[in-house]
């Protein structure tokens, strides 16, 4: 960790120089949400329309189903779970910012967070790799690629290397680059060996593993000699920045393809990968040593944005192995609002074989989309079948009937349930048609969880979760006065000329919901709205920052974020919240004094009674000028 605080002008240089809206489109797919914002699927959480918002001209963002938000330092540290420094760092390196350290010089070696450590030695270790890629010993790693159809620019381009056959060339390498055997033992790069550290690759053709990011996470390594008597596949073990479930091979250069096409094709090894990108096929990604599942939907759903034309089309191999995986990434299909498809190549052919054996226009055509997944599942679980006696109709069709109620779109659920009809040569459509309603039902009445899991050894029934409570203040949204005072602080906090300078002598009582007086005073501590005139940004990091707590500090956020419901934003529309705030809180004022003259009644200190008149009536005009004049009676 750094060994001292981040000179607070860095920080703000570093803000202000990597713009919000491009570092979020690393992880997700933005579109207009009008405004000058942007919106896309929270990567916070899991939803099917999108709640998360950006405002580049601020530097925030919001999400208005979790109530995440904050600037970009604050998505960095919550995506990628670093520290503020380390996110500071990375940030910097990426914007090309020195930064100062208080508290004692700038040392690389110590004050470096964890994370921040381990990328840059698996930067170091890529290319290290590439450039063994070229030695003599390499031989065999380049003609395992060029076997495959693979020339040197396609190495090049996806950072393909070579690691030594020796016990430590990579240990000695980043060792002295200043990395720590302890280090290097966390990043999984390097293992204990009998006499001390030594490299876990050796002798292999290396694929460098990124996050969505770009970031080098890990490492997918091929045995290329029989005396090798480890996997054919080896990946980088489980490490603080490598979660195989959590990472997809090719995701970064995929991603804006993926993103601007609405399309995904998911294959299943580093090398069909490459052959698909080499055959214009850049939508393409795999996963690594892992079934694909439900953290891999995270990541393309959020890119894929869900829309109705979205798809995605697994390649599998023909062989029993690729149809269990096809059958298993059915198990998650409910999870996209994508279609999904599989295809199959001829003889059973992977992506990368087929574009050796029939060239680049093979493989695009491989993943135009042919078979719907729920058919391919269909026919796999169909055909395990005897379909020429009743018994085995009926057992056929209660394994497959659950499947095909799974499909989300009621129209195509019925047109499917009668294609399973025709694919179990049941006569009467009807029947399968209700028995697949059946199911349907009892799925949704059990929150979409389908039938009821058996119970566990022991008699231990599964635990149902209750889902999370939101988090943020409870406000009633229905009340007028609660609507017009978030309005208010709504323009307070994005165009502050339109509200100032009337504005800051509105004091906290004058907003009725206890979370809005609390951001009025949070406003107020910052120096006023008349501050955010001219520098949006700085004003809105000052406001952030004399928050008392993360609740409002959120809350701000959320404000900064949120589009105005005016139709035109103008003095005019800035003026009538005014107005509405102050009569409002004038009227109020009115009830309470009425409500002391009551009490005092006719028998009480004349000079008291007499004030509390004068105040009446004072107050009374003023009500009168505001209703009669609006904001010029301010």
């Amino acid at each position: 960790m750094a060994g001292g605080r981040i000179n607070d002008d860095d920080v703000k240089a570093v803000r202000d120089a990597v713009p919000i809206d491009a570092v979020v489109s690393e992880y997700l797919q933005l579109r207009s949400a009008g405004g000058g914002n942007l919106k896309g699927l929270c990567p916070f959480h899991d939803e099917k329309s999108p709640s998360f918002q950006v405002s580049p001209s601020k530097g925030l963002f919001h999400c208005f189903g979790c109530q995440e938000g904050g600037d970009t330092i604050a998505f960095v540290m919550k995506i990628d779970h670093l520290s503020f420094s380390e996110t500071v760092e990375r940030l910097a390196a990426k914007a090309g910012i020195t930064l100062r350290y208080e508290e004692g010089g700038y040392n690389p070696g110590h004050q470096r967070g964890e994370r921040i450590r381990l990328i840059e030695a698996h930067k170091a270790a890529a290319l290290f790799y590439v450039e063994q890629l070229d030695s003599a010993e390499a031989e065999i790693g380049r003609k395992f690629l060029a076997e495959r159809g693979f020339d040197q620019a396609a190495a090049q381009h996806f950072a393909v290397g070579y690691s030594p056959a020796g016990w430590d060339h990579l240990t000695r390498h980043l060792r002295g680059k200043g990395f720590s055997d302890k280090e290097l033992i966390v990043s999984g790069l390097v293992q204990e060996g009998r006499r001390g550290p030594i490299d876990r690759f050796r002798g292999r053709l290396m694929w460098p593993i990124r996050d969505v990011g770009g970031d080098v996470v890990g490492f997918g390594a091929r045995k290329l000699r029989d005396d090798d008597n480890g996997p054919k596949y080896l990946n980088t073990p489980e490490t603080p920045i490598y979660k195989k479930s959590q990472v997809l091979y090719g995701i970064d250069l995929a991603k804006k393809d993926i993103a601007k096409s609405s399309r995904a094709v998911v294959v299943e090894g580093y090398t069909d990968v490459m052959a698909c990108h080499l055959a214009g096929v850049t939508t393409a990604i795999a996963t690594c040593g892992t079934a694909f599942g439900g953290d891999h939907i995270k990541i393309l759903r959020r890119l894929l944005m869900d829309n109705g034309s979205a798809r995605v089309i697994f390649t599998f191999d023909g062989d029993a192995a690729g149809q269990k995986a096809a059958l298993r990434a059915f198990e998650d299909d409910q999870k996209f609002a994508a279609e999904t498809y599989i295809a199959i190549a001829p003889d059973g052919m992977d992506p990368c074989e087929l574009r050796l054996a029939k060239g680049d226009e093979a493989v695009a055509d491989l993943v135009e989309p042919r078979t719907p997944l729920f058919e391919f599942a269909l026919r796999q679980i169909t055909g395990r079948y005897d379909l020429e006696t009743p018994a085995g109709r009926a057992a056929a069709l209660d394994e497959a009937a659950p499947v095909v109620a799974r499909i989300k779109n009621i129209a195509s659920q019925h047109e499917v349930a009668v294609q399973l009809a025709g694919m179990l040569g049941i006569l009467d459509t009807q029947f399968v048609v209700k028995r697949v309603a059946q199911f349907a039902r009892w799925a949704r009445d059990r929150g979409g969880r389908g039938p009821a899991p058996a119970a566990r050894p022991g008699g231990a029934a599964p635990v149902p979760q209750a889902p999370a409570a939101p988090s943020g203040p409870a406000l009633n949204l229905r009340s007028p006065a609660h609507r017009t005072e978030r309005e208010l602080l709504k323009l307070a906090l994005q165009h502050p000329a339109l509200v100032s300078p009337a504005f800051d002598a509105y004091g906290a009582d004058e907003f009725t919901a206890p979370p809005y007086a609390a951001v009025r005073r949070t406003i107020a501590e910052a120096g006023g709205a008349e501050q955010g005139i001219g520098n949006a940004a700085e004003y809105l990091a000052r406001v952030r920052d004399a928050a008392p707590d993360d609740t409002v500090r959120a809350l701000v956020t959320e404000l900064a974020v949120e589009v105005i419901h005016g139709r035109t934003v103008d003095e005019t529309y800035a003026g009538d919240q005014l107005v509405q705030v102050r009569l409002r809180a004038v009227d109020r004022r009115i009830r309470d004094v009425q409500g002391s003259l009551a009490r005092l009644g006719t028998h009480g200190d004349p000079d008291h009674l007499a004030a509390v008149q004068n105040e009446l009536w004072v107050l009374q005009q003023y009500g009168q000028s505001l209703r009669n004049h609006g904001a010029a009676a301010l």
